[in-house]
């Protein structure tokens, strides 16, 4: 029996699984889906290539396990920084607020790489579903005030996010790009002349 690095089996199996999904992001962040190789997961992790074959049946099956790990922690913190709110604008200044404190991070890395991947069919439609129940505050708020144009207006706010966390993995202060992203998506959703209390 191998040697064990966890006070239980269990517990050893979990980390084996974690470092195995940690340096799978890594290689796809730095390397795309095609550096997500079996044996170049297994070797960042300092495994062998058969102990791959213990957790993942595949590439394709551990890319599948990154778009469940990433997606559900990201929306779970969005979800507890938008409880309790109700205005449209309080939503999307904390959502705006969230997602470019995650940024920060590096945790949209991970769905980035993978929105510009050849993924297979099922994965692709698997990271669509997670995208769609990520951006639904930000729709729900969009709709509670009435916008004209609504998917336009959606996409362009979208574009305007993806610019501040390029701008904030470029090195520019957090502070300042979330203040600047905020005042941009005012001027997108309020009639001219009016200011948020």
């Amino acid at each position: 029996m191998p040697k064990i690095s966890a006070p239980t089996v269990a517990e050893h199996r979990r980390r084996q699984r974690e470092a195995l999904l940690a340096a799978a992001i890594e290689l796809l962040v730095h390397g795309g889906v095609s550096a997500v190789t079996p044996a170049a997961v297994g070797a960042a992790a300092g495994l062998a290539r058969p102990s791959f074959y213990q957790y993942f049946d595949s590439g394709a099956g551990i890319l599948a396990a990154i778009i469940e790990d990433s997606f559900p922690r990201s929306n779970a913190l969005l979800a507890i920084a938008l409880d309790g709110l109700t205005e449209p604008l309080d939503v999307m200044d904390a959502y705006v607020r969230e997602t470019l404190r995650q940024a920060t991070e590096g945790a949209h890395r991970p769905a980035a790489a993978l929105s510009a991947a050849q993924l297979p069919d099922e994965c692709r439609a698997r990271l669509a579903e997670l995208h769609h129940e990520q951006i639904a505050p930000f729709m729900g708020a969009l709709q509670q005030l009435g916008v004209p144009d609504l998917m336009i207006t959606a996409r362009l706010l979208g574009g305007v996010l993806e610019a501040a966390m390029g701008a904030i993995e470029s090195n520019a202060d957090s502070d300042a790009v979330t203040r600047s992203t905020i005042a941009l998506v005012h001027a997108a959703v309020q009639p001219a002349g009016s200011l948020h209390p």
